[in-house]
This record gives C-alpha cells, sequence and structure tokens, in this order.
C-alpha cells in the first residue's frame, strides 16, 4: 500500500482486509465470499454488487477501477484455477497497467515495448498466451527469431545481463520478474514510482 495506497477489494478479499486491520475504500464482486461478518463491519464502504456469473471478481474489479496502476495481491497463493484466471485476465484487460503480487514473482502483460532496468543476474520469464515472436537486449538468451507459443517453446527462467529492452510484434505474454523488482516493473509500464496522488 506505499505504492497503492487505496485498497479496494475484490470480494472475499475484503475478508482478508478486515482480518488485516484494513478497510477497503471499495468491495467489487457478486459478493458469493463476502461474509456477512465483514458486510456489517464495512457500512461505511462503497459496495459494488455485481450478479453477473461470466467473470471473475478479478474481472469485475478491473472493469470498474479507475486507477493510473493496479497492483494486486491475493491472487496467486490459493486455487490454481483461480490464478490461472487472473492471469488471463492480465491479457484480456489492458486499460489499465495491472501488477499481479506473488509471494516470490511479480507478473504482468507485456506491451509492445519494455524496458526493464534489471540488475545483472535477475530471472527474467517470459510466458506466452498465444504465439508470439518480437526481439530483445540484455538477455542471456535472446528471444529474436524464436516463436514462443504455450504449446511449443517458452521463455521461463531467463537472466537479465543488467538492463533488458522486449519488443513484441504480438503481446499476449505474460512478464514474470522476481517480486524485489516491483519497482522496475512499475516504472516500466507507467514511467513512474511515484506514489499518486489519493
Amino acid at each position: 500500500m506505499a505504492h497503492a495506497p487505496v485498497l479496494i477489494a475484490a470480494d472475499g478479499g475484503a475478508n482478508a482486509c478486515v482480518a488485516a486491520g484494513l478497510t477497503p475504500s471499495a468491495v467489487i464482486g457478486d459478493f458469493d465470499s463476502l461474509e456477512a461478518s465483514t458486510k456489517d463491519r464495512l457500512k461505511d464502504t462503497q459496495l459494488l454488487h455485481i450478479a453477473e456469473q461470466d467473470s471473475t471478481d478479478f474481472e469485475k474489479s478491473l472493469t470498474n477501477i479507475d486507477a493510473p496502476f493496479i497492483l494486486a495481491t491475493g491472487f496467486t497463493s490459493a486455487r490454481l484455477d483461480h490464478t490461472l484466471a487472473a492471469l488471463s485476465a492480465l491479457i484480456q484487460h489492458r486499460a489499465t497497467p495491472v501488477i499481479v503480487l506473488g509471494d516470490n514473482d511479480v507478473v504482468f502483460a507485456a506491451r509492445d515495448h519494455l524496458v526493464l532496468d534489471l540488475a545483472p543476474g535477475t530471472r527474467v520469464s517470459i510466458f506466452p498466451m498465444s504465439e508470439v515472436t518480437g526481439s530483445s537486449t540484455g538477455l542471456a538468451w535472446p528471444i529474436d527469431d524464436l516463436i514462443l507459443a504455450p504449446n511449443g517453446r517458452i521463455g521461463t527462467s531467463n537472466v537479465a545481463e543488467g538492463p533488458v529492452t522486449l519488443r513484441f510484434a504480438q503481446t499476449d505474454c505474460l512478464i514474470i520478474l522476481p517480486r524485489e523488482a516491483l519497482l522496475t516493473a512499475l516504472h516500466a509500464l507507467t514511467g513512474s514510482t511515484a506514489v499518486p496522488e489519493r
């Protein structure tokens, strides 16, 4: 929250917020996981109930938050199907830069051009969600002339040799970095690491 001080909860994420002593500014979702006791404690919080079941609560949140960027937590440590759904949502909803924070990693959807100011030895994974081609500088194993695809070659565990530049002809891929690279990822997506005004 030092970098994204406005707290929004996706449905049952409000339970975790309240348990941690935090009060979200809003709760968005179909509320199938929002505990009654949590709802009672959030009487002054905006509750945006979206009943449709064609999207996840994460997607509902992404399409209803107006912010310069979103840092999303709690989407990678529980059920694998929920994690995969969140990663799919990163590709489908690109209007706002979104970084998903895991215990060990940060992940975000690629842009057609990215500059990552990484220290030598930093792990850089490129995971294609469809067929992707591109070029790179600063990687131990360049991606030039490669076709990356989820059912073929993927770009797991590449290594930065210093600052990395990535260019993609198609951007349906995820960039995965160590969690320590959060500010680098934020700068690459927004051009800033400053905390936005409330």
